[in-house]
């Protein structure tokens, strides 16, 4: 009944426009950041800030937010977090989790690692369609969103050109298949690299690779090299 109330907690729609926003940062936030993100008054948004952090969607700390320490540096300010902990409610109970678990050993140990991609390769051809080929980052960020990878754009630290600018990736701070690949790395990783894959096509103006970045999905896009000038 945890999850269910946590989940519960979303409804009122400010304090959703606050976690939403707060999980859309890749560090922590402040309760006046916060609140001029809302539009709400600073107390209003400590409030329900707070209120997530009680029900686990968020964590809560303190720091400075100057920078500095020691003398004049100001007292610590409360800060959030997205909560590392992953919620669902399902009624009646269901445990997919444990069965996808079990999957996934019984195929890594039987060696199915080609034939799970080949299937997950599929698979993301049948949800891209009749569609032509992702036509850009921005309609790939669009897609990715869609299925929860929750992407951002990054500039390739490479330096490398497209188009006369410079190069950027798609990153991705949420792994929806994060539980079991905790466990099954390589073998989930991969199996999420062949979806996207056949999600966006090989042939087209973007590509998906492996990338693996600690807190974040293992795999990103970018445009391919047939889209560089």
């Amino acid at each position: 009944m945890e999850d269910i109330d946590a989940i519960a907690a979303l409804q009122d729609p400010v304090r959703r426009r606050l976690y939403e926003y707060v999980v859309a940062q890749d560090r922590e936030v402040g309760r006046n950041e916060a609140a001029e993100a809302a539009g709400i008054a600073r107390t209003l948004a400590a409030h329900h800030l707070d209120r997530l952090a009680e029900v686990g969607l968020l964590e809560s700390g303190s720091r400075r937010l100057s920078g500095r320490s020691g003398p004049g540096a100001g007292r610590p300010a409360k800060v959030y977090a997205r909560a590392q902990a992953e919620l669902s409610v399902s009624l009646p109970a269901r445990d997919y989790r444990t069965a996808a678990e079990l999957l996934a050993e019984a195929a890594e140990q039987a060696g199915l690692d080609a034939g799970l991609c080949a299937a997950a390769r599929r698979r993301g051809e049948v949800l891209r369609g009749s569609a032509a080929p992702c036509g850009g980052l921005e309609e790939a960020m669009e897609m990715l969103a869609a299925r929860g990878y929750e992407p951002h754009l990054e500039d390739a630290e490479d330096g490398e050109e497209v188009s006369g600018a410079a190069a950027s990736v798609v990153r991705m701070r949420n792994c929806p298949f994060h539980a079991v690949a905790e466990r099954f790395p390589p073998l989930v990783c991969g199996m999420n690299l062949a979806l996207l894959e056949g999600l966006f096509g090989t042939d087209g103006p973007v590509r998906a690779r492996m990338d693996p970045r600690p807190g974040e999905c293992c795999v990103v896009v970018e445009n391919s090299k047939n889209n560089i000038d």
